[in-house]
């Protein structure tokens, strides 16, 4: 009986192990396969990982990449550019300080690459370590070009508005803009859009729709490679339609609890993510006119 019941531990041990197996060959290969560089003017290419996008550019004398993402996204990124190249990584720029784009650049560190960030990035990352976050080694307070060979990538600051320190980057000889989290084409904001200072998110948004030469941009989400300037203008549309909805029940006197229940625009419901994140999107623009936050 004994040796019955071990047999049938044994080969119920050997199921479970190859389930395991199998299932862990299919995440890595859900994991290779979840990931796509594309080619969207000469030198310039955009890669996503998931839902996550970041762009880099390839100039005489290296590559200029963008947000690592992840320890993760990162090894698979440094995968696709060796398909695209064999000139080496020589800057890694950051385009803000949220985690969920900057992490994951050791391996790129390590060959020698130089970090650039705004110098209020540099703040927080010394404020709020964290292990995977390779530290600027050049900061910059204003706008900053940084030219490697034969190209260009041009970073453009507009203070606070995803937290304060947020650069869009255009590789030179473009009209397109990497713009991170500002807006993610035909989607809503994030529900309860953490980090965002409301009024100083439109007036960047204002600001790159008013850019010279800006018609094509690659978002920092999204499982579009390209999209037109008009992105720009679709989220702010949205975001002045939510405030001003959000205050006209205010004005109105309705109770700040039951605000963010209350607000709809149709106009606006073709967008992706509207019936999950309408409700917070408001509720952010109660607390904005109601604690000044």
């Amino acid at each position: 009986m004994a040796s019955g019941l071990l047999c049938r531990l044994f080969s119920f041990l050997i199921v479970a192990v190859a389930l395991l197996s199998a299932q862990a060959a299919r995440s890595q290969g859900d994991l290779t396969s979840n990931v796509d560089t594309t080619q969207i003017a000469p030198g310039v290419y955009t890669f996503r990982h998931g839902f996550t996008r970041n762009m880099f550019l390839v100039t005489s004398e290296g590559v200029i990449a963008t947000d690592p993402i992840s320890p993760a996204s990162a090894r698979l990124l440094r995968q696709e550019i060796a398909k695209v190249t064999d000139l080496p990584v020589k800057y890694v720029v950051y385009s803000h300080q949220h985690w969920d784009h900057v992490l994951g650049g050791q391996i790129f560190k390590d060959k020698g690459a130089v970090f650039v960030s705004h110098n209020k990035c540099a703040a927080h990352f010394e404020r709020d370590p964290h292990p995977d976050l390779v530290l600027p080694d050049l900061t910059f307070e204003k706008n900053y070009t940084l030219e490697l060979g034969d190209r260009a990538l041009e970073l453009i600051y507009f203070g606070r508005n995803h937290g304060d320190c947020f650069v869009a980057m255009r590789p030179s000889g473009t009209s397109i803009l990497f713009i991170v989290d500002l807006v993610t084409p035909g989607r809503t904001s994030w529900a309860t859009m953490p980090d965002y200072a409301p009024i100083d998110y439109i007036r960047s948004l204002k600001e790159l729709e008013a850019l010279d030469g800006f018609e094509q941009m690659i978002a920092g989400h999204g499982l579009i490679p390209l999209a037109p300037k008009s992105a720009v203008t679709e989220r702010r549309a949205y975001m002045e339609a939510l405030m001003a909805a959000v205050k006209k029940e205010i004005d109105a006197g309705a109770p700040f609890n039951q605000i963010a229940g209350t607000i709809d625009l149709p106009e606006f419901k073709y967008l992706a993510g509207y019936d999950q994140n309408i409700k917070g999107n408001a509720e952010r623009m109660v607390y904005y006119y109601t604690m000044g936050w």
